[in-house]
């Protein structure tokens, strides 16, 4: 059976065994590599290309993969992304070196070491109202430069018809977004203790996101495949917020979130979200997630990948699994080939699978182990899946 790219991620998605499992690596921030890897994969490979960051972020650190490399990864998606509004690219282009970069939210990233940012900065630190919440500049959901050429690479992609077009507008998460507006303590605290004002926050910052992508699907159109959103929830060893403060305040957002994008869209909704969250996926099923991504098997019962196959292997996709806390950075590359294909015995059988890295592949992972990685997924990830 010989099939396109994107045939063969339409089928596992749909929970049917196409030719290979599907391989997804380089289009988006959570399934690309960080700027080194990518050098030194490139130089192992002879190829010449120039270095691109994704959303045009340098601070970000996550490389856009070139094409030539997408091809030799054997990668079965390809990528749409949105951008920083111009006005922010310009106030970037005009600080002075180190200095905070700051967003269209007015979150300011702060770099920590030489070419390693974190978001330290919380504009809403301070607020103590529901009216600060209300008063603040937040962004113009519907700035136009937002989605330069969004309209044009996604027509082209339809075009061509070859892979499976994946859509990743950045960060577009409401739990996320309110921890970097108020900051992870006080916003936790604010849970706790100021409940009106975290669900007054929450409200304004899913407002935001829904605005945003509201205006991201309407320049895609009907050419798109994949939408990623997410939220990260867990932790190495449980999640971030108890399962009923979860029900509670978050999981009511992200239900909404989610049923607004699909009255817009037939794409499938790819939820990333870190950690162990074992104890949510019944209700990220409920919701209306399709993909869950990227499946930490490093992280408490993620790692039971039977139990998540025969519970969830019919309601939800997974793409990731492929550990980034031991097995790539620190394992030969036998033993990536190894991992590689325990992962495709547990969790490909019947579709449903998509080959990844467990998030962003990170500087201290040899080149040699992606090749590794991709080049296993072609030799076990044949169906059937023995």
């Amino acid at each position: 059976m010989s099939l396109t790219s994107r045939e063969r991620v339409l089928m596992a998605l749909h929970h049917e065994e196409p030719d290979r499992v599907p391989i997804v690596v380089g289009v988006s921030n959570a399934t690309s590599m960080r700027m080194k890897p990518y050098r030194e994969l490139k130089r192992l490979l002879g190829i010449q290309a120039p270095d691109k960051y994704l959303y045009d972020w340098p601070e970000l650190g996550t490389a856009e993969v070139d094409e030539a490399t997408l091809q030799r990864l054997h990668v079965d998606v390809r990528g749409v992304w949105d951008r920083h509004p111009d006005w922010v690219y310009e106030r970037a282009r005009q600080r002075q070196p180190g200095t905070p970069f700051f967003d269209a939210w007015g979150i300011g990233q702060v770099e920590l070491s030489p070419g390693s940012w974190f978001p330290h900065i919380h504009p809403l630190a301070d607020a103590r109202t529901v009216e600060d919440i209300e008063r603040y500049p937040w962004p113009d959901p519907t700035d136009p430069s937002r989605v330069r050429g969004v309209k044009e690479r996604a027509e082209q992609l339809a075009r061509e018809g070859q892979y499976a077009i994946m859509a990743t507008p950045w960060l577009l998460f409401p739990f996320e977004r309110a921890i970097a507006m108020r900051g992870m303590e006080q916003f936790f605290i604010d849970l706790v203790e100021d409940p009106e004002l975290a669900q007054a926050l929450l409200r304004k910052t899913l407002d935001t996101c829904k605005g945003m992508m509201a205006t991201f699907l309407e320049a895609l159109g009907d050419n798109v495949d994949i939408i990623k959103i997410g939220d990260d929830l867990g932790t190495q060893t449980s999640l971030l917020i108890s399962p009923r403060m979860y029900r509670r305040y978050i999981k009511p957002l992200h239900a909404e979130y989610i049923s607004f994008i699909k009255e817009r869209t037939r794409a499938k909704v790819f939820f990333h979200t870190d950690g162990d969250v074992f104890p949510l996926l019944d209700d990220l099923v409920e919701i209306g997630v399709d993909i869950l991504n990227p499946v930490q098997t490093s992280a408490g019962r993620m790692a039971d990948l039977a139990t998540l196959k025969k519970r969830y292997g019919k309601h939800l996709v997974f793409c990731g699994a492929i550990d980034t806390h031991r097995i790539l950075p620190y394992g030969s590359p036998e033993d990536v080939r190894q991992e590689v294909k325990r992962v495709i015995e547990m969790l490909a059988p019947g579709g449903g699978y998509m080959l990844a890295a467990v998030h962003t592949i990170m500087d201290d992972v040899p080149a040699e182990n992606i090749l590794a990685m991709v080049d296993a997924a072609l030799t076990y990830g044949t169906y059937p899946i023995r």
